[in-house]
């Protein structure tokens, strides 16, 4: 594994995003353990080579943060540019090509962390050191945060920096992370989702009460079968509907840009007596929209029994939950009980709060990037089911957007392909999406 070129090489990296993007993907930070500092490192030489000096913030030298930031002329507050260098496991995964060594087959840079989010943070860096070789006339300052421990808990990246280094993010009102940009096709048209708001984290845990008894004798009704039709309910039925905002706003754009035929369909989603009956009528597609509308809940682990011939009296059961914006752990609470009855014990085993509107003031300047980019495509806004870092920094009043813009072919399925074997980004992606986060750096107006 080599990561050395010629220093005038390095300082025209950032025309070629492929291949820095190579360079990141060789350093395997799978996380756990992570293992960020070497990463890390090489960034933070390559930002010298052209002059732009760094900060390492860490809570531990091995897992490291690198902190960069370009001067603007003080007319707009400074824009934050932040993403991650950890990756998924690669484990128990068949690949095509070798998921560390960042090599280019079929017009893509395959390997792990190409989608989320070491394309993103080549994107990022190299559009950050262009502004800074071309002295691109700045309206505020740009801050670069390269992370670590994104994959996990954030606990010696983001939200170590948010809880222990606030300062360094004074002024920031806006964020470019992760997750949004790309394209998504619908009825054969070109979509661009941007992220501008992220469901919120709620882990719960059920536990079951019942008789128990010796292996050997007949037991109806017992801890099992309450288990059975506690896990029946969740898999068969959703909790309540809920039409926030961003969701009206992102079906509502759509509907309009689609045909006669599926604009309809789509708008009485936003009738809650309707959108579940859509839903269903949507079949696989349905995944789009589905947790949207919903506050939901996965069952992900149970216990329960210590031995063969011993019916168990108790189950516990791990379940994880995502709210919608301007919902909390006392709703989620509500809904379980209204589902599944109320002779369960339920607790919260876990929360992050989040703000509950997104900030649109930055929205328009995007979307009129990819506008000009692809005059075919229809910039909307969009909620992202899962979480980022984004969460973190919201707690100091930062609105981040998903947006690492990638021009994705029709039959190229981002959401299967994330964190999944054969991870890999089309090259023409990398330059589509390094120039459309510049023209962000330069567009950041008051």
């Amino acid at each position: 594994m080599s990561h050395t070129s010629s220093s005038s090489e390095q300082s025209t990296l950032y025309q070629r995003p492929v291949e820095l993007l190579q360079q990141l993907v060789r350093f395997d930070t799978t996380n756990p353990p992570g293992n960020e500092a070497a990463c890390i490192a090489y960034l933070g030489n390559l930002l010298r080579e052209v002059g732009i000096e760094s900060t390492i913030v860490a809570r531990d030298a091995a897992r490291p943060n690198l902190i960069a930031r370009l001067k603007g002329h003080g007319n707009a507050p400074p824009l934050l540019l932040q993403g991650h260098v950890d990756v998924v496991t690669t484990e128990k995964q068949q690949w095509q090509h070798p998921p560390f060594e960042g090599n280019i087959h079929d017009g893509y840079v395959w390997g792990r962390g190409t989608l989320d989010m070491k394309g993103g943070v080549a994107m990022m860096v190299a559009a950050f050191m262009r502004a800074k070789a071309e002295e691109a006339s700045l309206a505020g300052d740009v801050l670069l945060a390269v992370l670590s421990d994104e994959e996990a808990s954030g606990e010696y990246g983001a939200k170590y920096l948010v809880e222990n280094h606030a300062e360094l993010f004074k002024d920031v009102r806006y964020a470019i992370g992760e997750f949004g940009g790309f394209t998504m096709y619908i009825a054969g048209q070109r979509f661009y989702p941007i992220q501008v708001m992220e469901k919120k984290t709620c882990g719960l845990r059920v536990t079951i009460h019942g008789p128990g008894g010796h292996g050997a004798l007949p037991m109806r009704g017992g801890t099992v079968a309450r288990l059975g039709h506690f896990i029946q309910i969740m898999d068969e039925q959703r909790l309540p509907v809920h039409i926030t905002s961003v969701t009206r706003q992102m079906i509502g754009a759509l509907a309009s840009s689609l045909s006669t035929s599926i604009g309809p369909m789509l708008l009485q989603m936003l009738e809650p007596t309707q959108t579940n009956v859509i839903l269903e009528r949507l079949g696989p597609s349905s995944q789009t929209f589905d947790p949207l509308l919903h506050n939901t809940a996965n069952i992900t682990m149970i216990r329960g029994g210590e031995k063969n011939n011993v019916i168990p009296s108790e189950f516990v059961i791990e379940l994880d939950g995502r709210l919608l914006p301007g919902y909390g752990p006392e709703d989620m609470i509500a809904e379980m009980l209204q589902l599944v009855g109320d002779d369960i014990e339920l607790e919260v085993t876990s929360y992050d709060p989040g703000p509950a509107e997104a900030d649109m003031g930055f929205f328009d300047t995007l979307a009129g990037i990819l506008q000009e980019a692809d005059p075919q495509g229809t910039p909307l806004p969009t909620l992202l089911p899962a979480v980022t870092d984004g969460r973190f920094f919201s707690r100091l009043g930062i609105q981040t957007y998903g947006f690492l813009p990638m021009s994705l072919p029709e039959n190229f399925n981002f959401t299967q392909t994330v964190h999944a074997a054969d991870e890999r980004i089309p090259v023409e992606a990398v330059e589509f999406g390094t120039r459309a986060i510049y023209e962000a750096l330069v567009r950041n107006r008051p």
